[in-house]
């Protein structure tokens, strides 16, 4: 399928009728109508439209399907610049339309390092070249991401940076850690860690534990997540700074980060739905695409993600897109690059906890729209008059095989392929342009 280019051309009015609005923030769930006029919502509710649709727009029957917010994934590697044969602003932002995905967050580990206000720039003037949905770069903690010298925080910030990490590469430095904290505080923005201790890390390649022993495979310790949270969470102690976990993934990090909001302490965290669906077992024999970074851990602590989604203590789930070519996965488990790709299947893995009983739709919606939104301080995320034109219409219901082949995405390394789900976005709209319909939505 050709990637898309994006559409200038003025939005026009769309009326969305015999729809299930749902406004994760503020608890709408009803049957109604919304009606979207140039980029922003104006008007939505029970009776809008119950004499007659306006005549001077599009009129969308949603079928009683849910109409909510757009998602936000605020963990997302687009590879550009520097690896475009993996993913590029362009396809992933198609692969983000596909699945429901209005807003993302890049990751600044590209070549070169998103370390500069150039940088940030040319993510921005890429974006607006090229990208369907909306793009918002995070920078580097630390220059090249080594660890040792800080980035120019204040000008990244100015520049648009949202937040900053060194993802993929913990910082390590503790006088770095303390003084990114205690630097960003003063723009009140978020520093995310990678929360990996690489000399316990090691040479491992999956979970430690009885599937690693079984297969002969060097395993990584919990421990290599939880020592970072904690010394982060102290330095939090002392210096105020918003910090953030990615991709949490353990039990006992969990834990930690429930008693640091128990203490009032600006700390919060993410979790990606392959680490709330899928446990070490899903390696089985050696299955490259199910090896990521953290790793898939055991199933007390893929059950504790749950928990921690459950009760508020992770804020948000992010997909942690890693696009990679074949060549990088179909290699030796010790050999094979880290990573999932997650932009087409975030919607339908997670309403796997939905379907479950786990968690309603509503607080589940909430942890892919309002709740990033407020981490990163967007204003998508909502249903407001005057919000951003940024929606959804999907089907919970409906069932469907996903096939990797299919996917938009440059790089199809996912471990959901021909898992058979319930729940499929139908119709993305971005600024009020539809950039995405399901065939006959």
């Amino acid at each position: 399928m050709p990637t898309p280019l994006p559409d200038r051309s003025p939005p026009r009015r769309t009326a969305f009728v015999n729809a299930r609005l749902i406004d994760p923030e503020s608890g709408l769930d009803t049957r109604g109508a919304l009606l979207t006029d140039g980029k922003t919502i104006a008007d939505f509710g029970p009776r809008l439209f119950n004499d007659a649709s306006p005549a001077d727009a599009e009129v969308i029957d949603c079928g009683g399907h849910v109409l909510c917010p757009g998602l936000i994934d605020m963990h997302v590697h687009l590879r550009e610049p520097g690896h475009e044969h993996k993913e590029t602003i362009a396809t992933g932002s198609h692969a983000a339309a596909v699945g429901g995905v209005t807003t993302v967050a890049c990751m600044p580990n590209t070549n070169p390092t998103i370390d500069d206000v150039a940088l940030v720039e040319f993510i921005q003037r890429r974006a607006r070249e090229t990208s369907l949905v909306k793009v918002y770069p995070f920078a580097a903690v630390t220059r090249g991401l080594a660890g040792k010298e800080m980035t120019e925080m204040g000008m990244l910030a100015e520049a648009g940076a949202l937040a900053f990490t060194d993802d993929g590469h913990p910082v390590a430095d503790s006088l770095v850690m303390r003084r990114a904290l205690a630097y960003s505080r003063a723009f009140d923005m978020m520093v995310s860690q990678h929360a990996e201790d690489m000399s316990l890390t090691g040479c491992g390649c999956m979970a430690e534990g009885e599937v690693a022993t079984r297969l002969g495979l060097p395993g990584i310790p919990d421990a290599s997540e939880l020592v970072v949270v904690e010394r982060d969470i102290r330095l939090v102690e002392l210096t105020g700074g918003r910090y953030h976990v990615a991709h949490i993934s353990t039990a006992q990090a969990i834990d930690a980060v429930r008693q640091a909001k128990r203490r009032g302490l600006p700390v919060t965290c993410e979790a990606a739905p392959h680490h709330f669906v899928l446990n070490d077992r899903a390696v089985g024999d050696y299955r490259t695409f199910a090896k990521m970074a953290p790793p898939l851990r055991s199933e007390v602590s893929r059950l504790a993600v749950i928990e921690g989604l459950k009760d508020g203590t992770i804020d948000a789930i992010a997909t942690d897109h890693a696009p990679h070519d074949q060549e990088s996965k179909r290699v030796t488990m010790e050999r094979a690059a880290n990573g999932v790709v997650g932009l087409e299947t975030m919607l339908p893995i997670s309403l796997e906890l939905y379907h479950a009983g786990e968690i309603g739709l509503l607080p589940l919606l909430a942890l892919m729209t309002n709740r990033p939104a407020d981490l990163m301080k967007l204003p998508q995320g909502r249903l407001r008059r005057g919000a951003p034109a940024d929606l959804i219409v999907f089907d919970p219901d409906l069932r469907w095989t996903i096939d990797a082949k299919k996917f938009v995405s440059k790089s199809k390394n996912s471990p959901f392929d021909d898992r058979e789900v319930k729940g499929r976005n139908r119709l993305t709209m971005v600024d009020g342009r539809i950039v995405h319909r399901l065939n006959g939505a």
